[in-house]
């Protein structure tokens, strides 16, 4: 049984439709990408996963159970954390402070600390920075303070969308290790990325999207050998 299982979404915006009928799953321990150019539907689709947007048609199963209706903050407590694009960090409050946002449906306080020193482990920036306004980061501390604050609600799964946007290329490289390490200590991911080429590296499977349908999905390694995606997005 996948972890994610996403059958038949339909997802429109007033009316235009945005997402025409898609289905993808997501295993447990794998790193799944969605590629595709601005506008395929891919934030679309994340927001609809988490309970942001509500979909015309479809399913949503997360570990077997249907999550198509359940609001946003619930969805959350089952397992599974948004980083949504564009960082979104609460610019008036510290990092700490932001970091304790991402756990807020946790109960458990001294588990909570023990989540934190693990953040704090593998951000140690962020455990630097700690009483610094979030706002005053850079783009790139701004980027793992969101991460952060996703992992503290100790998620089996993270769906994060644009996570390279904006930052240099030495950041892009950090960002895409720490994904990577995260998924290799155990959380599923379904990575939304502009970047291509850094998706399909990290990648074990990947589905392209263009104007709200699958267009192709497959082994991340032999996409990024395939001569059409190469040529739209791999930029060779």
């Amino acid at each position: 049984m996948a972890m994610l299982e996403v059958k038949d979404l339909q997802v429109y915006y007033g009316m235009i439709q945005a997402i025409k009928g898609i289905s993808f799953e997501v295993n447990a321990g794998e790193i799944i990408a969605l590629i595709g150019a601005n506008g395929a539907g891919k934030t679309t689709i994340l927001h609809t996963v988490t309970g942001l947007i509500a979909p015309k048609a479809g399913s949503i199963l997360f570990e077997g159970k249907e999550i198509t209706k359940i609001p946003a903050h619930k969805i959350v407590s089952l397992g599974m954390a948004h980083v949504p694009e564009g960082r979104r960090v609460f610019a008036q409050l510290s990092v700490y402070q932001n970091l304790k946002m991402g756990a807020y449906t946790r109960k458990d306080k001294d588990e909570v600390e023990k989540t934190l020193e693990t953040v704090y482990r593998r951000f140690p920036r962020l455990k630097e920075r700690q009483n610094q306004i979030a706002g005053t980061l850079s783009g790139g501390e701004q980027q793992m303070l969101a991460m952060g604050r996703a992992l503290m609600s100790k998620p089996k799964i993270v769906l994060m969308d644009e996570p390279s946007m904006g930052l240099s290329p030495i950041l892009v490289n950090e960002i895409f290790d720490i994904i990577h390490s995260l998924n290799e200590a155990g959380t599923t991911v379904l990575l939304v990325e502009q970047n291509a080429k850094k998706a399909l590296a990290i990648a074990n499977r990947a589905y392209v999207l263009e104007t709200g349908k699958i267009v192709k999905s497959g082994d991340a390694h032999v996409l990024m050998d395939d001569e059409s995606i190469k040529k739209a997005y791999l930029g060779e």
